[in-house]
């Protein structure tokens, strides 16, 4: 029962960390002009690194442990399925950001090429949305609605 506690809590810190980090780093982007201005750009987004990863560690415990509904409950509900997809999506919309945000911490202290920023904010603002969607997933699975009986 603790464990489930403990793991269902840092799921939802990682809600709060991961939405609050996402929009910061959208509004930071869309306004980096020079590289003195990265450090913000980088604390975003090593905070939505982190939610991403506790999203995943304490979903997957959940999930498939018996910590919680159990593994046929979520296999067995056709939104649980569709959150999956949208977290997948997430993951390969961080592609380019995660690229070019690597690159830019080794050329920090040269001078990057930021013009890619404002597509990577845009890019910020879409995954912002899915989590949200996501959320409100998450809220119909668990409190098990439109989940097919018989």
């Amino acid at each position: 029962m603790t464990l489930l506690w403990i793991t269902a809590t840092l799921h939802l810190l990682a809600l709060g960390i991961g939405m609050g980090a996402i929009y910061a780093r959208a509004r930071l982007l869309k306004g980096l002009r020079t590289p003195d201005q990265l450090s913000g750009v980088f604390l975003a987004d090593g905070l939505w690194g982190l939610a991403g990863a506790l999203w995943l560690v304490t979903g997957l415990l959940r999930a498939f442990t018996g910590l919680d509904k159990g593994t046929a409950y979520y296999l067995g509900h056709p939104l649980f399925h569709v959150k999956l997809t949208l977290f997948v999506i997430i993951l390969g919309l961080e592609i380019r950001p995660m690229i070019l945000l690597l690159r830019w911490r080794r050329e920090r202290s040269g001078s990057p090429d930021l013009s890619p920023a404002r597509g990577m904010a845009r890019t910020s603002h879409l995954q912002f949305g899915l989590v949200f969607l996501i959320v409100l997933l998450a809220t119909a699975i668990a409190r098990g609605l439109f989940y097919p009986t018989g």
